[in-house]
C-alpha cells in the first residue's frame, strides 16, 4: 500500500468514527422532526423551510438547519431551497402503512438519554443497573412515572406488529388449535390478525391491565372478533391464569434471562402436557439488520438487563424453563420462530 493509498484509507476511517460519535445527533433530529410534525405538514409538494415553519409555528432558521441535517441521511430531500419527502421521511407520517413514527419516539424518549451514559458502568460490572438506580423494574417504573412514554411504547409495538404480522400469521401452523394465548401481547394487533386468518381459532390477549384496557377494538365487546376473543389483565411474571393450546411470546422474552425463564415457566404451568409455546424473536445470529439488532441489545441491557438473543442463549432460556426446542425457522428477514414443548 502506498502512502497515498494509506492516507485515503485512514481518511475514510476518520470520517466513519467522527460520524458514529455524532450519531446521537441523527436520533435527536429524527425525534425533533416527529415531535414538531414536519412529515405531516410537508404534504406531497416541496416546501421551503419558511413556509413549513409558518405552518408549524416554529423558527424558520432552526427548522432549515434541522431539515438540512436530516437530508444528509435521506430523510427529506432538498432541491433549490425547498424540501420534499423521500421514502424514508414518509415513514415518519402516522398514516403511512409502514409508519415508524412511534418507534422513533420510543427509542429516543427522554429516559433513553439518561441511560446511555451508563453503558460504560454496565460493561465494567456486568449489569444495566436500572433497578438499583430507580428502585423498581423498568416496566413498573415506566407505567407509574412515565405513563405517556408507556403509551408510546404500546403504539410502537403495534407499528412493529403491523410490519411483521402477516409473515407471523403465515409462519404459525395453527391447524387444530383451539385457543391461542398472546402473552404480553400489547394492544392485540397480532392476535386480531391471527384470529382473522384462522376462523376456527379462539384467542386470549394477556398483558398488564393498563395495556389491555386499550386493546384493539376488534377484540373488545362489540368488535367483530369479540366472540372468539378474551381479554385478561395480569403480569406474566407473577402468573398466567389462562389455559391454552398455544402460548405465543412475540418479541417478549428479551428481559433479563431469569425473568424470561419465569414467564415461560408460568405459561408451562398454565398449559397442558400437549401445549405448545411459540417464541418469535429478532435474533443476533445472521441478522440482516445487525446494527438495529445489536443497538437494541445494548438498550435492553440498560433498561432491563435484557438482551437480543443468539440461538444459544434463547435455547438455554427454554431449557431452564423445563421446555425443549422442537424446531427453529425464519419468519421473515429479521424474525425467527422457535417452537417449544414440555420436556416430559
Amino acid at each position: 500500500m502506498t502512502i497515498q493509498e494509506k492516507d485515503i484509507t485512514d481518511h475514510g476511517a476518520i470520517i466513519g468514527v467522527r460520524e458514529l460519535a455524532l450519531s446521537a445527533a441523527g436520533a435527536a433530529a429524527l425525534r425533533a422532526a416527529v415531535r414538531v410534525g414536519v412529515a405531516e405538514a410537508l404534504g406531497d409538494s416541496p416546501r421551503t423551510p419558511a413556509r413549513l415553519a409558518s405552518a408549524l409555528g416554529v423558527d424558520t432558521e432552526m427548522l432549515g438547519r434541522l431539515l438540512r441535517a436530516l437530508a444528509q441521511h435521506g430523510v427529506f430531500t432538498e432541491t433549490s431551497g425547498a424540501y420534499a419527502h423521500t421514502p424514508t421521511s414518509r415513514l415518519l407520517k402516522e398514516d403511512d402503512p409502514n409508519s415508524l413514527k412511534h418507534y422513533v419516539l420510543w427509542v429516543t424518549e427522554p429516559w433513553t438519554w439518561e441511560l446511555w451514559p451508563r453503558l460504560e458502568e454496565a460493561v465494567r460490572n456486568g449489569r444495566g443497573g436500572f433497578e438499583e438506580k430507580y428502585g423498581t423494574d423498568f416496566f413498573s417504573y415506566l407505567h407509574s412515572m412515565w405513563p405517556q412514554s408507556a403509551e408510546v411504547f404500546n403504539k410502537a409495538q403495534t407499528e412493529l406488529s403491523r410490519l411483521a404480522t402477516h409473515a407471523v400469521a403465515a409462519a404459525l401452523d395453527l391447524r387444530g388449535v383451539g385457543t391461542l394465548a398472546d402473552i404480553a401481547g400489547g394492544h392485540g394487533y397480532t392476535l386480531a390478525t391471527l384470529l382473522e386468518t384462522n376462523p376456527g381459532l379462539n384467542g386470549v390477549l394477556f398483558d398488564l391491565p393498563p395495556v389491555v384496557a386499550e386493546a384493539d377494538s376488534r377484540l373488545r365487546a362489540g368488535g367483530e372478533l369479540s366472540s372468539r376473543a378474551r381479554i385478561v389483565g395480569g403480569n406474566c411474571l407473577d402468573a398466567i391464569p389462562v389455559a391454552a393450546d398455544v402460548y405465543l411470546f412475540k418479541n417478549i422474552l428479551e428481559w433479563a434471562d431469569d425473568k424470561s425463564v419465569t414467564a415461560l415457566r408460568n405459561a408451562a404451568r398454565a398449559g397442558g402436557k400437549d401445549s405448545r409455546f411459540f417464541i418469535i424473536t429478532n435474533m443476533i445470529d445472521g441478522s440482516p439488520e445487525i446494527k438495529f439488532t445489536t443497538g437494541t441489545d445494548l438498550l435492553f441491557l440498560l433498561n432491563s438487563d435484557g438482551r437480543k438473543h443468539t440461538a444459544e442463549t434463547i435455547t438455554a432460556v427454554v431449557h431452564r424453563a423445563g421446555l425443549r426446542v422442537v424446531h427453529r425457522r425464519p419468519v421473515n428477514s429479521y424474525l425467527h420462530l422457535l417452537e417449544a414443548a414440555p420436556s416430559t
